[in-house]
């Protein structure tokens, strides 16, 4: 099975279904039946075949949330091509930042064409450089719907189900990283793996408003009701950023019943939401609201659901999922008919002995919730530094198999063989097993989560190199989580040479300025210090974690 047979399928079955209720500030709801999305992405197929595009060469869509990203997503489908969302620039994003990494996008992933709106298409062009592979900017028009595709006659539908299909790439903090090379085959294994643990059915609405370009919005807010035949109800990121509350009145005005969200947002909607834009709402018809993309906080769980129970909200719907890109998405998934498992550990022996067990003598506790056990095509093991397995509550780095894992990253053989030791998945995370069910503590690596977002340490070391009076080389930068926000804060260090106090509050805003406007966050933790502050091991790099350490150090005795 492929993506353009199963729109085939859909279309042949129930062509006035609607696939998307597509939502926008100040305007009604735009219904998008199966017949028109196929219509709107026919065009765009037209579009890419005019242009003279090969079926399994790679398009980049550079949109905002719209009926375009949709239709030229699919449009690529159907014609083979494989199609890769980039994030749209925004204000907060220096262009000369963007266009950067664009032209790094460029140079590895090498596609053959890039959609983007006629007022950006100067922007694209500025990215390009003489012998890179983009034979065509398209750009968006008020295309009019044409008349069903001819499935006899498009290239999708010549395509393999072991073809890659699409690219999903990973954030991070100043550009897109890795490319996720996934086949068709893989993505369906995963809807029904994943599927199957959600008990998916015909009577389910996705309501979600999670951006395109992670594989938590792509696959579960975008793939899975469209593939499945589910309605899906889509808004904008940038607009639920805006106007939380109308996730709320989504999820109510169309009996919403799945939506998944990354931790920071049940702290964002429990604090921002106010009771007058609640009235009259029910949410009863929420039967799971899944955190997934970083740690999972119970602590976020509990408030999310004292704001909200009170308009029908269950203490089952708040549910878990362990996802990645690498394997399409899901990995695990606990079990809606019941809230997630929590355990209560030793947080000095999890810090410290790296086992999660029962405090004892009164030693001080540490909540972890469950992310649930493996779909049913997949298989976990936690190893340890030698790649050997440990046991049940001793933490490790998660490693997997599945049938839905990547192809490998795209245009890089060697990073995908990095990636793999004896034929299993390497996640790069840390956790530990409890009885079947997996708990994920963190990141290996000191990648920093605000937000859903993967913040990478070293690109806003690097941002704060650019500082004039910042030395290179001399800055540090980690995360500390806030229970409040229920995400984590960036804290960045900085040495300089002048000790008077007020140049080093001067270069610190400067430092605050410049990481926000270059970076995927607002940075508002900044300490500018004097020579020899930040320690470095004994090869020479930087030792996040002691300089974490120092700082709370001080922290403590301060306060």
């Amino acid at each position: 099975m492929t993506f353009s047979e199963r729109l085939q399928s859909h279309l042949g079955r129930t062509p006035e279904r609607v696939a998307v209720y597509l939502q926008h500030s100040g305007q009604p709801d735009l219904p998008i039946t199966y017949r028109q999305l196929l219509r709107g992405a026919n065009a765009y197929a037209r579009t890419f075949a005019r242009e003279k595009l090969q079926p399994g060469e790679v398009v980049i869509l550079i949109l905002q949330h719209g009926v375009d990203l949709i239709y030229s997503f699919w449009g690529a489908v159907l014609h083979g091509a494989i199609p890769s969302i980039m994030p749209f620039l925004t204000e907060k994003l220096s262009p000369e930042r963007y266009r950067a990494d664009l032209a790094a996008l460029i140079s590895v992933t090498k596609p053959a064409a890039v959609v983007t709106y006629p007022e950006f298409e100067a922007e694209v062009r500025a990215a390009l450089k003489h012998g890179d592979s983009v034979r065509a900017v398209i750009v968006t028009n008020k295309l009019e719907l044409q008349a069903d595709p001819d499935f006899n006659a498009l290239a999708g539908m010549n395509r393999s189900e072991n073809d890659i299909v699409l690219l999903q790439h990973s954030s991070g903090t100043t550009g897109l990283q890795k490319g996720v090379a996934l086949s068709h085959r893989a993505i369906f294994n995963q809807l029904d793996a994943y599927g199957q643990a959600l008990n998916l059915n015909n009577g389910d609405v996705i309501v979600s408003w999670l951006p395109l370009y992670h594989d938590m919005g792509l696959i579960a807010g975008f793939l899975l009701p469209i593939l499945s035949g589910v309605p899906l109800v889509l808004s904008s990121p940038f607009e639920w950023v805006r106007a939380p509350y109308k996730l709320m009145q989504s999820v109510s005005q169309y009996k919403g019943t799945l939506s998944w969200l990354p931790n920071f947002a049940y702290n964002f909607c429990a604090q921002k939401i106010r009771d007058r834009s609640l009235e009259g709402l029910d949410l009863s018809s929420w039967r799971a609201v899944i955190n997934c993309s970083e740690p999972v906080r119970w602590e976020s769980h509990q408030a999310f659901y004292e704001r909200f129970k009170s308009y029908g909200l269950k203490l089952d719907a708040l549910q878990c999922s362990y996802a990645m890109a690498e394997n399409v998405f899901g990995v695990t998934q606990t079990d809606l008919s019941r809230p997630p498992k929590v355990e209560e550990i030793d947080r000095e022996a999890f810090m410290t002995e790296r086992v999660a067990r029962a405090p004892v003598n009164g030693r001080p506790a540490m909540k972890m919730m469950s992310s649930g056990r493996p779909l049913a095509n997949t298989r976990i093991r936690v190893l340890d530094e030698h790649g050997r397995d440990v046991g049940d509550g001793k933490i490790g780095e998660i490693a997997l198999q599945s049938d839905c894992m990547l192809t490998g990253y795209y245009n890089r053989p060697d990073a995908t063989k990095k990636a793999f030791h004896d034929g299993w998945y390497l996640t790069g995370d840390y956790g530990y097993v409890s009885e079947g069910e997996v708990f994920v503590s963190g990141r290996k690596k000191d990648m920093i989560i605000v937000g859903g977002k993967n913040v990478y340490p070293q690109d806003l070391e690097s941002l704060t190199y650019e500082v004039p009076g910042v030395h290179p080389g001399r800055s540090v930068a980690f995360g500390i989580f806030n229970d409040e926000a229920g995400t984590e804060d960036v804290v960045i260090i900085a040495e300089v040479d002048s000790e008077d106090s007020a140049e080093q509050d001067r270069i610190a805003d400067l430092i605050r300025r410049h990481v926000t406007k270059n970076s995927a966050i607002a940075l508002r933790h900044v300490k500018v210090v004097g020579p020899k502050w930040i320690l470095k091991t004994s090869s020479g790099k930087t030792a996040r974690s002691a300089n974490k350490e120092k700082f709370l150090k001080e922290l403590e005795l301060q306060g």
